[in-house]
C-alpha cells in the first residue's frame, strides 16, 4: 500500500466527522442544506429567480432526495455574475478573493469569509493528516500562490496542523530541490506533472531523494493516472497521494486520498457529491461513471448548489479501509469540457497517458496533435523516449510504435500515428501540464 520505505504514520484529524454513522451524515447534511438553500434564496437574485422558474421555495427541502430539485449551476453562471453576482454575504464579511485561470472570457470570481477560511484551513489539514502529516513535519508547497486558489489553500492548511510550511510557490526548480534537501521537506504539494519534473531534474543533478526525509506528495491540480503514480514514487521514494478541489466550490480539500489508495474521500460534512449524465443531467447511481456535481453547504461567501464540475469520476459509498465513512470519488478520469472528439470517438488524455506509460521504453511526457486533413479530424500522438531507447536500433523503435498504436486501438477503438521524439523535447511543465495542441483552431 505504501510504496516508500519510509514510515508514515496514519490517524485522524477530526474522527467526530470523518468516522461519522452514513445516517448521521445524511441528518447532518439535510440540515446544513436547508440552511444554505434559504441563505441563498434571501441573498442572491440568481437563484432566487432559478427557484421561482422551478415554482420552487426553501421550504419545499424536506429530504436529501430533494436536492435533484434544485437547478444546477455551471461556470457561465459565474462568468454572467461576474465579479460579486453569485456572493450571498455582503462585501465588509468578504476577507478574501480568489479567480479561476479560465482561457477565455471573464475568470470565475470566488469570495470567502473568515468562517470559509478557517473551514478550508481545517479541512486541509485533515488532507495532510491523511498523508501521514502532523505538527512536527516541514510541508513545501510548489502550487502557485495568487489568485489560483492552491498555494494559499495548502499555506493555511499547514499551519492550522501546526507543521512548518515552506511558501515556495510554482517554479524555479533548482531552488525547490535545494530547499527540498535544506530544510529537510517532509511533504511536497504540486501538481503530479510537477512532480515527476522535480524528480527527473533531482535525479540528473545527482540527488538520492532514498536519503532525504521526504516521504509523501499531496498532489492534484489536473488528471494524473496510477501509472503516473508509479513513476513518481519509484523516482522521488515518496507515497504519492491524490487531492482534488476547484475554486468556484472551495479550492483544493473538496477531497483527498488516504493510504488505502481507494479513491479520495469527499469531506461530505461540508459538500453534497452527486454523479449525473452530463448529456441529460440525471442523477446516477453509486458506482457508475460520469459528471461530478458538488453543493457548498458550509460555504458563506459563495455556497454553490449543484454545481457542474465537468470532472468525470465514480462515487463509492462503502467504507475505506482507513475507516473513515465518507464516500470516495475515483480519481478523475478526463473533463467533458477537455474531451477530444475524434472520427466520432471521445478521447481524454489521461486515456492515452495510462497506456504509455505501461510501456518502460516511453517517458511519461507526450502530446496530442491534433489537426484535420480534409474534411476529418486527424490525431498524431508525440512520445518522448528514454535515452537508452532513442538510441536503439530502427527495427526497435518500429515494434514499439506498432505495440503502442494497436494497445491505443484496443483502448480507444481508433486508429492513431505515433511519433517519436528525443528525451527531453516535449516541454515541461511547472504548473498544470499541456497535453494537447490543437491545431484546428489555427486554420482559417
Amino acid at each position: 500500500m505504501i510504496q516508500s520505505g519510509k514510515k508514515i504514520s496514519a490517524s485522524y484529524y477530526d474522527p467526530e466527522h470523518e468516522t461519522m454513522s452514513r445516517d448521521r451524515l445524511a441528518g447532518l447534511q439535510l440540515q446544513r442544506l436547508q440552511a444554505t438553500v434559504k441563505r441563498v434564496y434571501q441573498s442572491v437574485p440568481f437563484y432566487r429567480d432559478a427557484f421561482k422558474a422551478r415554482g420552487l421555495e426553501p421550504g419545499d427541502i424536506k429530504s436529501l432526495d430533494d436536492l435533484r430539485k434544485l437547478p444546477f449551476t455551471c461556470k457561465q453562471d459565474l462568468r454572467d455574475n461576474y465579479p460579486y453576482g453569485l456572493f450571498a454575504a455582503p462585501m465588509d464579511q468578504i476577507i478574501r478573493l480568489h479567480a479561476s485561470s479560465g482561457t477565455t472570457g471573464k475568470p470565475s470570481v470566488v469570495g470567502y469569509t473568515k468562517n470559509d477560511i478557517s473551514n478550508w484551513a481545517d479541512l486541509i489539514a485533515r488532507c495532510l493528516v491523511m498523508a501521514g502529516g502532523s505538527k512536527n513535519d516541514v510541508v513545501q508547497v510548489a502550487y502557485g500562490y495568487g489568485l489560483f486558489t492552491g498555494g494559499l489553500g495548502l499555506h493555511y492548511g499547514v499551519e492550522r496542523l501546526g507543521a512548518s510550511v515552506v511558501p515556495a510557490s510554482g517554479g524555479n526548480t533548482t531552488r525547490q530541490l535545494m530547499l527540498m534537501q535544506d530544510f529537510g521537506t517532509n511533504i511536497l504539494a504540486c501538481t503530479p506533472s510537477y512532480a515527476l519534473f522535480l524528480a527527473e531534474e533531482g535525479i540528473a543533478a545527482g540527488i538520492d531523494f532514498k536519503k532525504l526525509p521526504i516521504r509523501a506528495g499531496i498532489l492534484g491540480a489536473e488528471p494524473w493516472t496510477e501509472n503516473m503514480r508509479k513513476q513518481i514514487e519509484s523516482k522521488m521514494d515518496i507515497t504519492a497521494l491524490d487531492i482534488y478541489g476547484l475554486s468556484e466550490v472551495m479550492g483544493p480539500g473538496v477531497s483527498m486520498e488516504c493510504m488505502a489508495k481507494q479513491g479520495s474521500h469527499i469531506a461530505e460534512d461540508h459538500f453534497i457529491a452527486e454523479v449525473i449524465d452530463p448529456d441529460t443531467g440525471e442523477a446516477l447511481p453509486y458506482g457508475e461513471q460520469g459528471e461530478l456535481v458538488l453543493t457548498a453547504i458550509m460555504k458563506e461567501g459563495i455556497p454553490l448548489l449543484r454545481y457542474r464540475t465537468r470532472d468525470i469520476s465514480t462515487l463509492h459509498p462503502e467504507v475505506c479501509a482507513c475507516g473513515r465513512t465518507h464516500v470516495r470519488m475515483k480519481r478523475v478520469a478526463g473533463r467533458t469540457d477537455d474531451m477530444l472528439i475524434i472520427r466520432g470517438v471521445n478521447v481524454f488524455p489521461s486515456q492515452v497517458e495510462s497506456v504509455l506509460l505501461e510501456f518502460g521504453e516511453a517517458e511519461p511526457h507526450y502530446l496530442l496533435v491534433v489537426d484535420r486533413k480534409g474534411d476529418l479530424d486527424d490525431l498524431e500522438i508525440w512520445v518522448e523516449l528514454s535515452e537508452k531507447m532513442f538510441s536503439d536500433e530502427i527495427k526497435h523503435l518500429e515494434k514499439l510504435e506498432g505495440r503502442i498504436r494497436h494497445k491505443i486501438l484496443s483502448v480507444l477503438n481508433i486508429n492513431i500515428k505515433i511519433k517519436f521524439v528525443e528525451p527531453r523535447t516535449i516541454p515541461r511543465s511547472e504548473g498544470k501540464a499541456k497535453r494537447v495542441m490543437d491545431r484546428r483552431d489555427l486554420k482559417g
